[in-house]
């Protein structure tokens, strides 16, 4: 009842002739008349008495819009701005009806804007500080809800280093318009500014699913560090996205494929000329299945001279998909040595028959190397063998053997154990055999003639005849005998006598007829303990 208001508002001025609140609730009575004249006239008398108060000023600034005084309007929307008094306005605004409160609005917002837009006379913080009591006027003639002034108000707090209250404006947008992409990229660069990487990341690659043509810009606009880490970030949850399905058997879902497509695009186009880009789309191509279309976009990254291994393996596979196994083994196997977990992601792409395939072939590739005596070109497909043959013995064997005879005993031990570790319990006793032998040459090959003793020793115990065969070709009858000779010896010294004894006998096996064996067999059954049963 505004006329109702109107005479309770007289009565109070007529009590308290200095009461400025009964004034402008008379005042804004008046307005709700639509009595704008009289309305205005009460309030240059408000002004007159306190020239700087804020609701004043704003109330006047809101009829003078009103009755098409845009000069005066914008003299008064300044004073309010510059009085810095803008907090308490909310309840002033909100006696006033919604199209005028659009006419503030606009005006302060458009003012705002054509200053930041100005070129900075001097310090480009004052104009900020300036824009943002404009830009918060408009929010308050909103009603809080004004996304365009409230994106501009945070953009400004961010150019004034306020990250956090930046960030409130960013979060109020968003809670009113989740899929607000300025506002995504925005939040993000402040996530990003205070450190909080994982969380930048993700709002970058909510917007990229909605809108990627104004991501982009946005991200090329930063400084290059700034780029950097939003480009790695990026990679990083991409290639984590891609792991899943090996680490947890889970496949993708609907909305991860979306982010990768959305993410690998815009990782392109930011940087064309880098590989990393088009190779990781790629991946994503192949992982849900595009294969032609992974191929088309393969092509983009093979026109650099040489192209890269892991370009060159992902070639590989759409040969696999095509068939050729001869040509897939030939770029594949580059990658195996230089990066086996990226192969990993590759070969789990196959289906099982072509993994069983492409196993074969480089397995028949590396054996048709060693044979030639190119072991050094062989490394590479007896790698891929045992990737692509999930650790098979067969395959750890062949490569053990080729990295002998490349001299990296240490790996080919690595490989050796790996074979024995899986046999430990149960198996060929013949073929560990002839394993036990193998560890034992390494361990020579690498000085450690103990373990090596100890090596040949459990050959000998799991098939005598054709450990005994196997040592006398290789390492010799004579140095066998003298490995475990040398053994025996040290553990007489240390009184280990069933040791020595044992170290005796199983190099007798080898060479029955060295004379130091027996000597060291005589010398530790005379230096044995009483009641020491040694056979």
């Amino acid at each position: 009842d505004a006329q109702g208001v109107y005479q309770l508002a007289m009565l109070l001025m007529e009590l308290d002739t200095e009461d400025e609140a009964s004034r402008l609730l008379a005042a804004d009575a008046l307005y709700r008349l639509g009595r704008l004249d009289d309305a205005h006239k009460a309030l240059l008398v408000a002004l007159s008495r306190r020239p700087q108060s804020a609701p004043v000023l704003a109330r006047l600034a809101l009829l003078q819009l009103r009755r098409g005084f845009f000069y005066d309007a914008n003299q008064l929307v300044k004073k309010v701005v510059q009085s810095g008094d803008t907090a308490c306005l909310q309840l002033t605004l909100d006696v006033f009806h919604e199209e005028d409160r659009k006419l503030l609005r606009s005006h302060c917002h458009t003012r705002a804007l054509a200053i930041l837009r100005a070129r900075p006379d001097g310090d480009s913080g004052a104009q900020a500080r300036e824009a943002v009591s404009y830009l918060s006027l408009a929010i308050f003639a909103a009603g809080g809800q004004a996304s365009d002034s409230l994106l501009a108000r945070a953009r400004c707090y961010g150019f004034l280093g306020q990250k956090k209250t930046a960030l409130f404006d960013f979060n109020t947008i968003l809670r009113a318009e989740p899929m607000n992409v300025q506002a995504l990229c925005g939040r993000a660069l402040v996530y990003l500014s205070l450190g909080q990487q994982k969380e930048a990341v993700n709002d970058i690659i909510s917007a990229l699913k909605l809108d990627p043509g104004t991501v982009v810009p946005e991200i090329r606009s930063l400084k290059p560090e700034a780029q950097v880490l939003i480009t790695q970030g990026l990679y990083v949850h991409c290639r984590a996205l891609l792991s899943q399905p090996l680490d947890t058997g889970a496949p993708l879902s609907d909305e991860d494929t979306q982010s990768l497509l959305a993410t690998g695009e815009a990782l392109v186009k930011l940087d064309a000329q880098q590989p990393g880009g088009h190779i990781l789309l790629t991946d994503v191509l192949m992982a849900i299945g595009s294969f032609e279309e992974a191929g088309a976009h393969l092509q983009k990254t093979l026109t650099s001279a040489p192209p890269s291994e892991a370009a060159r393996a992902r070639l590989g596979l759409l040969w696999v998909k095509k068939g050729d196994m001869l040509a897939a083994v030939q770029d594949l196997q580059g990658l195996v040595e230089k990066d086996p977990r990226d192969l990993g992601f590759l070969l789990h792409l196959l289906e099982p028959s072509e993994r069983q395939s492409l196993t074969q072939a480089a397995a028949q590739e590396a054996s048709t190397l060693l044979e030639a005596g190119l072991p050094g070109q062989a490394l590479g497909f007896c790698s891929l063998a045992v990737l692509a043959g999930r650790d098979s013995a067969q395959h750890l064997r062949m490569r053990a053997t080729c990295l002998a005879e490349l001299q990296e005993f240490d790996r080919a031990l690595r490989d050796l154990d790996r074979v024995l570790q899986e046999g430990a319990g149960g198996g060929d006793p013949p073929m560990q055999a002839e394993d036990f032998c193998s560890r034992g040459r390494l361990l020579l090959s690498l000085g450690d003639e103990a373990q090596a003793a100890g090596a040949f020793a459990r050959a000998l115990e799991l098939a005598p005849t054709l450990a005994v065969s196997s040592l006398r070709e290789r390492p010799g009858q004579g140095p066998t005998a003298q490995v475990f000779q040398h053994h025996g010896q040290r553990c007489l010294e240390a009184q280990r006598h069933a040791e020595a004894w044992t170290a005796v006998e199983k190099g007798l096996l080898v060479d029955p007829e060295h004379c130091g064996l027996k000597r060291l067999k005589a010398r530790v059954r005379r230096e044995a303990s009483s009641g020491c049963r040694l056979h």
